[in-house]
C-alpha cells in the first residue's frame, strides 16, 4: 500500500474506456490483417511516425490519412489511416469511472492522454451522446493534459512533471494508471507508483492494493 497518496492520475483510453487495441484486432479479423497490424504500424519509428505526429497536433486527420496508408503499405498492408481514427473512441468503464470518483472525494485526481484532434472534444468519437457522456468524466478532473493540446506526448517525461507541477503533488504521492507499460516507465521512474492496466477487473484489484480504497467493492 502507498503511504501518504495525494493524487491518483489516470490515462484514458484503455483504462476509464475498453482499449482501442481491441478495436484494432476486431478490425484486422474483419480485413483479414495480422493480428496487432495497427499497433505494429504505430510502433515503428514510434517518436516521427504518423500517429506521432496527429498526438502532437502536427498533422490534422487529412494528412494522418494518407501517411498513415503509406507506412502500412511499407509492412505489407493497404491500411488507410481514417479507418483507424474510427477506432479510437472506446467504450466507458462504468465500474472504473465510479473509482475514479472514490478516488476524487479523497484526493485529487488528474488525466493525462494521448489523444489526436479528431472528433469532438477529447472524446474522439462525433457521436454526440457518447461524446457528451465522456465529457462529464473529463470533468472530474482536477486537470487534464492532451497531448494534443500540448504537442507533446507520453512517454515524454516533461508530460508527467507538468500534471505534478499542475496538482502541486510530489510525484512519490502519486499513483499512475496506463495500458502501455513504455508510458509508466518515466513515472515509475520520478518515484509514482504505476498500475500497468491489462483489464477492468485487474485495474480495480490493482488500485485498491495501493490505495487501500475500497475502489473494487
Amino acid at each position: 500500500m502507498v503511504q501518504d497518496i495525494k493524487a491518483v492520475i489516470w490515462d484514458f483510453g484503455g483504462v476509464l474506456t475498453s482499449s482501442p487495441f481491441e478495436a484494432f484486432n476486431r478490425y484486422e479479423a474483419s480485413n483479414g490483417l495480422p493480428k496487432d497490424f495497427i499497433r505494429s504500424v504505430n510502433a515503428r519509428n514510434g517518436d516521427t511516425n504518423a500517429w506521432a505526429k496527429l498526438e502532437q497536433s502536427r498533422v490534422k486527420a487529412e494528412e494522418f490519412d494518407v501517411l498513415f496508408r503509406e507506412e502500412a503499405k511499407a509492412l505489407g498492408h493497404d491500411v488507410p489511416g481514417k479507418d483507424v481514427l474510427g477506432l479510437l473512441s472506446g467504450e466507458l468503464r462504468p465500474r472504473v469511472v465510479e473509482a475514479l470518483k472514490l478516488c476524487k472525494s479523497k484526493v485529487k485526481v488528474g488525466c493525462i492522454t494521448n489523444n489526436a484532434p479528431v472528433g469532438k472534444g477529447a472524446s474522439m468519437t462525433n457521436d454526440e451522446g457518447r461524446a457528451a457522456e465522456v465529457s462529464k468524466v473529463f470533468d472530474l478532473f482536477d486537470d487534464v493534459i492532451e497531448s494534443s493540446k500540448l504537442g507533446i506526448r507520453k512517454p515524454d517525461p516533461r508530460i508527467y512533471a507538468l500534471m505534478c507541477e499542475a496538482l502541486d503533488v510530489d510525484p512519490k504521492n502519486c499513483v499512475y494508471l496506463d495500458d502501455l507499460g513504455i508510458n509508466l516507465k518515466p513515472a515509475r521512474a520520478m518515484g509514482m507508483t504505476t498500475i500497468k492496466v491489462l483489464g477492468e477487473d485487474q485495474l480495480l484489484d490493482d488500485l485498491a492494493a495501493a490505495t487501500g480504497w475500497p475502489v473494487n467493492a
